[in-house]
C-alpha cells in the first residue's frame, strides 16, 4: 500500500472511529465503506476495516450486518491473492463479489 493510499485509508478510519465514539453510527459506516474501498486489496487493513464494521453493527444491534462482517473478516483472505472486487463497499447488504464504481474523489488514489 503506497503512502498516499495508506494515509487516505487511515483518515477514513479515523473519521469512522470518531463518529463511532460520538454514537453517530450511520456516519461511522459511511467512512468505513470509503476506507474499505481504499484498503480492500491489502490484507491487514481489509480485516481491520471489517472488524470495525462488525463493532459498529454490534453497537447498532444489526444482526444481519454482524453476521455478514464475521464472514467478510474470514473472506478477507481474498485480498492476499487479488480476488477482491474493486470498489466494493464491504457491507453485508452488498454481495462480497460485486465490483462497484469507485467514488471520483477516491479514484485518484488508484490512478497513481
Amino acid at each position: 500500500m503506497n503512502k498516499s493510499l495508506r494515509d487516505a485509508f487511515e483518515k477514513e478510519m479515523s473519521l469512522a472511529r470518531d463518529y463511532y465514539i460520538e454514537g453517530d453510527l450511520s456516519h461511522s459506516f459511511v467512512h468505513l465503506e470509503r476506507a474499505h474501498i481504499l484498503g480492500q486489496r491489502n490484507y491487514i487493513p481489509h480485516v481491520r476495516n471489517h472488524y470495525w464494521m462488525y463493532k459498529v453493527a454490534l453497537k447498532k444491534g444489526d444482526t444481519r450486518e454482524v453476521l455478514g462482517q464475521v464472514s467478510r473478516m474470514i473472506m478477507s483472505v481474498g485480498s492476499l491473492v487479488g480476488t477482491v472486487p474493486l470498489g466494493n463497499t464491504g457491507r453485508a447488504r452488498i454481495s462480497p463479489v460485486k465490483p462497484m464504481p469507485i467514488p471520483e474523489d477516491l479514484q485518484a488514489y488508484f490512478d497513481q
